[in-house]
């Protein structure tokens, strides 16, 4: 089971922050900024095999199950 912050988002942002700097801004004038779009994934094929129960309710809200 992994969360974390979506890498695409993320990606996206050090674009368009260093354009923001190629295009003249200082780097530390530029705002601090935290991931708002979070990603959830289970592997049942291991969760399984070291023997821990996934209830459903959880496995509704993964984004990404891996068989």
């Amino acid at each position: 089971m992994s969360y974390g912050s979506d890498a695409a988002g993320a990606y996206r942002r050090v674009g368009f922050i260093s354009g923001r700097i190629l295009k003249g801004e200082k780097a530390a004038d530029l705002p601090i900024e935290q991931a708002t779009k979070m990603k959830m994934a289970v592997n049942l094929k291991i969760a399984k095999a070291v023997g821990l129960p996934i209830p459903l309710p959880l496995l509704g809200r993964v984004d990404q199950v891996i068989e």
